[in-house]
């Protein structure tokens, strides 16, 4: 009992590092302690950090540098207890081979064990692998030292994470915050621009409503004044028709000739229809459609125009973005394509380009082979250029012409080109092309009027990769490639 209790205490003295008994014990605010030494190399490897922090390796607990002091009364408690050792032989059972009685000093790799040297020559560990204790106990030493410094290590990135999170989490709160208020402000601003659309047609509606009564209520007035005059007129008729010949006679007043040419002169009256008939705009389809352009930007791709076989009648800027036709003399030329420096084969696409103060153009894709070249081609007349922008030949395009007139190059089964005419209530100063392989479409929209659909081409088969394509025609204003407006 009294061995266990010194084996019980003896554990109590030692250092969870070292696993000795302590030296210059050093007590910690968890109430653990450690030998001077090896704490001081821990809090070596601590001041390396940001937070001049270390923890105590028995139960984790945080600690700072300074929150250490020398534990005297333990110090000198360990020396008596190691005197007591060396004097009386305790703790030297441990050290010694129970079944032989001889010192421990091999280490069996096989079975893990800690034997003495007649243990390894009994037979008892037959071809096993033998190493000095101390040499074992060493290299366990190292490499408990090393799995508590990655240990250590691990934690402090643990913890700088669980800051980097916490960071996060307060950005995306205030993120978040942030967007929610920008939204309920542009609500209501929307909220405010109806309220005030609403006044005004309301307003409108009331002085047409008065104006209209003012004129009804003066046609009335002129009835009345009219049926006065009409009635004393029939009086005096009726009064004179009593008369005798003679008298009716001596009395040829303007009273009968009056009478015979007054007619009723009718006062005039509104239309009984409303000048103006208001009509709500249609929000859902808008905001559908802002929704929808919203998504097609998502897929926005950034190329320039490539000057690869450029036409002798087109100038690129600098940054291969912007291009503007120049006359040729003498050649008239019809043909002032070019095409995007990225060609496409897979997935979704979009692009805008700026057509402002433009009145003639021609956007959108081609499909040609990659060994085919796209030069100057030259004709004699419109309809012979038309009429190669076709699907059938690669083309799957919109254009203007003489400024106000638009139309899409369709297919049809006849020679010329099926050229329909688009409705656009809003003159394009921005369109976006967006190419869906996976639907089969391209789709051309007026960013102008809130994103809305112009045309799309459906069931679109591509036999080669698809480039975007582009056509300023014989407008001097420049054709520019943007990013997506916002």
């Amino acid at each position: 009992m009294a061995f266990q209790i010194l084996e019980n205490l003896e554990m109590e003295m030692t250092c969870p590092i070292c696993l000795k008994l302590l030296t210059e014990p050093l007590s910690l605010g968890c109430g653990h302690r450690l030998c001077k030494a090896c704490i001081t190399v821990d809090n070596q490897e601590a001041a390396v950090g940001s937070g001049k922090e270390s923890s105590c390796p028995v139960c984790g607990v945080r600690y700072p540098l300074g929150n250490l002091w020398a534990n005297r009364h333990l110090a000198d408690i360990v020396e008596k207890f190691r005197d007591a050792k060396l004097t009386t032989g305790i703790g030297k059972k441990r050290d010694f081979c129970a079944l032989h009685g001889e010192k421990l000093q091999l280490f069996c790799e096989e079975d893990r064990k800690v034997i003495c040297w007649l243990c390894e020559c009994s037979g008892e560990h037959p071809g096993h692998h033998t190493l000095l204790m101390e040499k074992v106990a060493k290299e366990c030493q190292e490499k408990l030292q090393a799995a508590l410094r990655r240990l250590r290590k691990e934690q402090q990135e643990a913890e700088k994470l669980q800051a980097d999170i916490r960071e996060d989490r307060i950005s995306w709160k205030y993120q978040i915050q942030t967007e929610r208020q920008r939204i309920q402000t542009e609500f209501d601003q929307l909220r405010r621009i109806l309220d005030n659309e609403e006044q005004r047609e309301l307003q409108r509606l009331e002085e047409e409503e008065k104006k209209t009564l003012d004129h009804l209520a003066q046609a009335e007035d002129e009835l009345v004044q009219q049926s006065q005059v009409v009635k004393e007129l029939i009086s005096d008729l009726e009064l004179r028709s009593q008369w005798s010949a003679v008298e009716l006679l001596q009395d040829m007043s303007g009273i009968m000739k009056w009478s015979e040419i007054w007619t009723l002169k009718k006062p005039k009256t509104p239309s009984k229809k409303l000048k103006s008939v208001f009509h709500a705009p249609d929000l859902s389809r808008m905001l559908w459609m802002f929704r929808e352009l919203k998504d097609v930007q998502g897929y926005w791709v950034d190329f320039t125009l490539n000057p690869v076989n450029l036409n002798l009648n087109l100038v690129l800027s600098e940054d291969h973005r912007q291009v503007r036709p120049v006359p040729i003399w003498p050649f008239k030329c019809y043909n002032y394509g070019i095409l995007g420096s990225q060609y496409f084969s897979s997935e979704k696409h979009y692009w805008e380009i700026d057509i402002s103060n433009k009145t003639a153009w021609i956007l959108g894709v081609y499909c040609r082979k990659r060994s085919k070249k796209f030069g100057v081609s030259q004709s004699t007349t419109h309809s012979n250029n038309y009429s190669r922008y076709r699907p059938r030949y690669g083309y799957w395009v919109i254009g203007l012409q003489k400024k106000f007139e638009y139309y899409a190059f369709d297919e049809t089964s006849t020679f010329d080109p099926k050229i329909l005419t688009l409705s656009v209530a809003i003159p394009l100063h921005r369109v976006g092309i967006f190419l869906n392989f996976e639907a089969g479409t391209v789709s051309f929209f007026n960013i102008t009027n809130h994103g809305s659909l112009i045309y799309t081409f459906c069931k679109c088969s591509y036999s080669w990769p698809v480039y975007p394509y582009f056509n300023p025609w014989n407008c001097p204003a420049p054709l520019t490639l943007c990013p997506p407006s916002s």
